[in-house]
């Protein structure tokens, strides 16, 4: 049987909806060819609940999620493909949101006040070397650590920015050897070449086999300062996990190698991708 929810519109406050209420029957053809069908995307906001306790409310059915092969979206329409890995579901490309999850913008910061935001902000690489829509159309926004952590959050309902324990459990899930102690820089000499996307075209030097489908592009990063660095080299992700006041949890993947790197000495200003994994 296909489980049901009650949908119904809510101001962005997310207090008890007033108005019409949506309701819509779904037949099983419909609901295969619109596999992304789900909260956000329909600019629903009210709480799921059990149908015993929607007395009243016109309900839809929803369809399943299959990690792998449905889809999410973000508030802002964004589509990310899921994979799965181990036990874990991750999205398979990197955000691209403008906005929490509470509608609230993000704050799009250039190069001259990038490196003053101590709230949540989102960048590009330099436009001097590749032009913002074209950045973010392959390698998603560079968020700081504010926004990553932001109660409002990223990563759509249901998601989260992956903690530094998320990351140690990938790692562990494709290298059973993999060192994930708390002193480790290098957790694992092979486990980044499964991870990175088999692309000649954007990485200079290419060693990813991608047999997991992770598919990490080097985004590169932004420093706190405001430069850009590391493009075609580099691919930098945030953990939710701080180390000190100042810094936080990375993981970092490098072209010229099959490493997977843990460091936190890149403090909370620093613009990195984000992935999002599912609670």
């Amino acid at each position: 049987m296909l489980p049901v929810i009650c949908l119904a519109q809510v101001n962005p406050n997310g207090e008890k909806p007033a108005g019409e209420l949506l309701s819509k029957e779904i037949s099983p053809n419909e609901m295969k060819r619109n596999a992304s069908f789900n909260v956000e995307e329909i600019k629903v906001r009210w709480k799921k609940a059990a149908l015993e306790n929607c007395t009243g409310v016109p309900c839809v059915a929803a369809p399943s999620f299959t990690c792998g092969t449905s889809t999410i979206s973000d508030i802002d329409g964004n589509v990310y493909e899921t994979v799965s890995i181990g036990t874990q579901c991750w999205t398979k490309t990197n955000l691209k949101v403008t906005k929490y999850n509470d509608g609230d913008e993000i704050p799009d910061s250039t190069n001259s006040t990038w490196g003053t935001a101590t709230i949540g902000a989102r960048t590009g690489y330099d436009v001097s070397v590749v032009s913002l829509n074209d950045y973010v159309g392959t390698f998603g926004y560079l968020y700081n650590w504010y926004a990553a952590t932001d109660s409002r959050k990223l990563c759509p309902d249901g998601w989260h920015v992956p903690t530094d324990s998320d990351w140690n459990k990938l790692v562990r899930s494709i290298h059973s050897g993999a060192d994930t102690s708390s002193t480790s820089l290098v957790q694992s000499t092979s486990a980044g070449k499964k991870l990175k996307k088999n692309d000649a075209l954007l990485w200079l030097t290419n060693t990813g086999t991608d047999d997991l489908f992770f598919s990490a592009l080097p985004g590169g990063g932004r420093g706190s300062g405001g430069s850009s660095y590391s493009i075609n080299s580099l691919a930098w992700f945030w953990s939710a996990t701080q180390s000190s006041p100042s810094v936080a949890w990375i993981r970092l993947l490098d072209g010229g190698t099959d490493h997977v790197i843990r460091n936190n000495y890149n403090d909370k200003g620093n613009g990195f991708s984000v992935r999002c994994l599912k609670d």
